[in-house]
């Protein structure tokens, strides 16, 4: 079976399409007759070395002499830029849905549009999340994220903090949510709760300056950008991960991440993040100060609903391993051959 995989942007560009488009290709490579090639607009090289091919910034005539080699096409999220010639090769296609095409409450541009309309001509569509299928795509088949389970998995370590947000420092990722309620929970209660705030962006100063007006400099560690392995440290050392966006999340596997290192994730109900957690989370109502306050205070109170979030995490993990996810992914491309 020859696939090519599409991907607009690819290594050394990080994001979630680019992570998600190397761990598809990996372990379709890694089949017995299987052989890939990836397609990317990205023009840079980087220092990585991969055991497929990776057709960088290619010519209409390179894309049309790679559809005529493959049996198969698999577009991580729509890429029309560089597969219309198969509008008339009629090569056998698939996409997958990782973000939004036109978010909610947002004006829609004609090229979405035109990407919407032409769903239809795929053979199957998938989506990260129930809300991208709904918005999107009624037809879709859902397929969750998958998260890196070899740098996020639960370690012995001593849960010595108690809140942690991980995310780029904008005013969508809702950190300043998390400074709040610190400052609500010291004023509920007399214990004083600790919060790690991972990442950078162009509101870190605004953000200290919140953490010092309600005099909670000595609670709050800004611990700025990190590296995989050193965030996964950072959430073994936490009970609960802050996932606040005001932004309606495709999925969210920041959740994944830190329910896979032993947290219980607090997250908004926007978007694909109350999928990304499943029954091993807390969901409160996006946007809204006081209700992450009210579902924060009730999870602190009661051990027991701890004690059940904590059970649920292993098996909804199992769903989400780049293994599981792949498989699935696979059994649609040979369906579709069929």
């Amino acid at each position: 079976m020859k696939i090519l995989l599409f991907s607009h942007s690819f290594y050394p560009n990080i994001g979630g399409i680019e992570s998600i488009s190397l761990m598809l290709a990996n372990n379709f490579y890694n089949r017995q007759d299987v052989s890939v090639i990836v397609v990317t607009r990205t023009k840079e090289i980087g220092s990585q070395l991969f055991p497929f091919q990776v057709v960088r910034n290619p010519s209409v005539k390179e894309i049309t002499n790679l559809l005529s080699w493959c049996d198969v096409v698999f577009e991580n999220n729509p890429c029309l830029s560089m597969t219309w010639p198969n509008l008339l090769m009629r090569k056998p296609k698939i996409v997958g849905l990782q973000t939004w095409i036109g978010a909610p409450n947002e004006k829609i541009t004609f090229q979405q549009k035109l990407k919407k309309q032409i769903l239809s001509d795929y053979n199957v569509v998938t989506a990260c999340s129930s809300k991208i299928k709904t918005f999107i795509y009624n037809k879709a088949i859902v397929i969750g994220n998958p998260y890196d389970s070899n740098n996020f998995l639960q370690q012995a370590v001593n849960k010595k903090y108690d809140f942690v947000f991980v995310g780029r420092l904008v005013s969508d990722k809702g950190a300043d949510m998390c400074i709040d309620l610190l400052n609500e929970l010291n004023n509920f209660n007399v214990n004083q709760y600790s919060l790690t705030i991972i990442g950078d962006g162009p509101e870190m100063k605004k953000l200290r300056k919140l953490a010092a007006t309600y005099n909670l400099t000595n609670q709050i560690r800004f611990l700025g950008f990190l590296q995989a392995e050193a965030i996964a440290k950072e959430l073994n050392e936490h009970r609960y991960l802050l996932v606040p966006s005001r932004w309606e999340e495709p999925f969210g596997i920041v959740a994944l991440e830190g329910m896979a290192c032993g947290c219980i994730p607090i997250v908004s109900d926007g978007g694909g993040l109350p999928d990304a957690v499943g029954k091993a989370g807390v969901v409160f109502e996006r946007n809204s100060l006081l209700s992450l306050i009210q579902s924060t205070i009730q999870l602190l109170e009661n051990k027991e609903q701890q004690t059940n979030l904590l059970a649920y995490a292993q098996a909804h993990l199992s769903l989400h391993t780049e293994k599981k996810v792949s498989q699935r992914y696979f059994d649609i491309i040979l369906d579709t051959l069929k």
